[in-house]
């Protein structure tokens, strides 16, 4: 049954298209733009409006999602492109893209001028739970904002209000910190097993259901097993939310030493053209890296 809702997706890549398609099939009417045309039009066949520049999308919307690849991205599309300018009061702008905290209060605060509601909810799950509607979804914000939208983020995933206007950003931070020293962990840990003449493959399914067992050591696990690295979450985003951790610990006057050194591992990576790899090539670089007798990985 369709709802009365009406909402605009901007930035339907990787992650930004399955969950235009959730919302769809849930019975939204939905225009969806993405800077790259190619990667809206096929929303078309799934019932959605593919509009011509993202204020077109905008227009009439009562909920704004974004999903774009940095706070300049989003800020740039609100701000310049006139996605802010079209926007009713009332209306709501739900980002999920990760950004830095400081970066959404600032949009929350400039968005609130012209009384438009923000919420900064990005999301962890991967392009798998953005399919399946299972991402985990770290709203920060108005409380109320949070449950008055329930009908739209229930079919995304689950949705936790974890604070104020940033603090779903200061969550997903927290989440790419785990997922970064844990990949980095798996990775050493399978070099080890086999460097002594084991099987990475039989260590994995060695310790699943052990106290390492992990969504990393599943999804990520198993890609390093077969070497099928792919680009489902590209390092140079995970580099990106590195450095934006590390910029808040600073401003919080925090030192996060393992944190440090896997944005180290992760910015060598990336510099040695592994941007486009997914995260869990990072045993590829430890790999090469030992093979060329310039580290201890």
């Amino acid at each position: 049954m369709t709802t009365t809702r009406k909402i605009a997706f901007i930035g339907t890549g990787l992650m930004g298209a399955p969950m235009a398609r959730r919302l769809l099939g849930a019975g939204f009417e939905l225009a969806a733009w993405n800077r790259d045309g190619s990667k809206a039009a096929p929303l078309a066949a799934d019932g959605a409006r593919v509009a011509g520049s993202a204020r077109e999308a905008a227009e009439g919307a009562d909920v704004v999602f974004t999903m774009l690849t940095d706070g300049n991205a989003v800020e740039d599309v609100l701000f310049r492109q006139g996605v802010a300018d079209v926007l009713a009061r009332g209306a709501t702008v739900i980002d999920c893209s990760s950004i830095a905290p400081k970066a959404a209060r600032d949009h929350a605060a400039r968005l609130a001028e012209r009384g438009i509601r923000h919420l900064d909810a990005p999301v962890s799950g991967g392009v798998v739970g953005a399919a399946a509607g299972t991402l985990a979804i770290m709203a920060g914000g108005d409380g109320a904002v949070v449950a008055e939208l329930a009908d739209v983020f229930a079919p995304l995933g689950r949705v936790t209000h974890v604070g104020p206007d940033g603090t779903g950003q200061l969550a997903k931070l927290g989440n790419q910190q785990i997922v970064a020293v844990t990949i980095g962990a798996v990775a050493e840990a399978m070099m080890l097993v086999e460097a002594g003449g084991g099987s990475r493959e039989a260590f994995r399914n060695a310790i699943r259901g052990g106290f390492a067992e992990s969504r990393i050591l599943d999804l990520h696990g198993q890609r390093m097993v077969e070497r099928n690295y792919g680009n489902g979450g590209p390092s140079k985003l995970q580099l990106k939310d590195l450095n934006n951790i590390l910029a808040v610990a600073e401003s919080l006057s925090l030192t996060l030493p393992l944190t440090e050194a896997v944005r180290a591992e992760f910015a060598e990576f990336v510099g040695n053209g592994g941007g486009d790899v997914d995260h869990s090539g990072l045993l590829k670089h430890f790999e090469e890296k030992h093979a060329a007798g310039t580290g201890k990985a």
